[in-house]
């Protein structure tokens, strides 16, 4: 989806005493989906499938595999670190909308606003089919999120339902997804 560039006002999160790492918002190339209480912030490089994964979440939530999903922002997001918490918010211009690769721009319910809890990069040159370590975790924006890392050309519907219901202790996920 081609975009101009967009300058955010850091006011736009709720004003709050923030400490100088606070103080920034960013946007970035990514996907975020509300499931249950928190967000998935998935990343990956242009063609790694962020937008087919995020329709496969609410997908997920329409055959009660999570308890919730929805939409926050697809393809470009803004986020920023507040009182320990990386929330995520969509483009206004992008806000409701999701590419559907084939068929274009669809109109989808949206959250405006919701807090990170997992981290997913797609196409991660550091997967691994059996990683040493479950306990993955990655610093976005100062915050340290649980990650997964999804290798190029893998489906990564099943690792990652698995993954939030591993990280999630359940209370997304209506029942274990495989």
């Amino acid at each position: 989806m081609p975009h101009a560039p967009e300058q955010t006002d850091a006011a736009e999160f709720e004003p709050s005493t923030q400490t100088a790492r606070e103080d920034a918002t960013a946007t970035i190339h990514a996907t975020a989906v509300l499931v249950g209480a928190r967000a998935v912030l998935i990343r990956g490089p242009a063609g790694s499938g962020k937008s087919s994964l995020a329709v496969r979440l609410l997908q997920a939530a329409d055959a009660h595999l999570l308890r919730f999903a929805r939409l926050v922002g697809d393809d470009r997001v803004h986020i920023a670190a507040r009182h320990g918490v990386l929330l995520v918010r969509p483009p206004a211009a992008l806000a409701g909308l999701i590419e559907i690769r084939g068929l274009g721009l669809r109109n989808v319910p949206f959250e405006p606003l919701a807090a990170v809890g997992w981290v997913v990069d797609l196409a991660a040159p550091d997967a691994a089919r059996l990683p040493e370590s479950a306990e993955s975790t990655t610093v976005v924006s100062g915050i340290r999120l649980p990650r997964l890392a999804v290798a190029h050309s893998f489906d990564p519907t099943v690792p990652v339902l698995t993954f939030l219901c591993d990280t999630e202790g359940s209370p997304a996920v209506a029942h274990a997804p495989i």
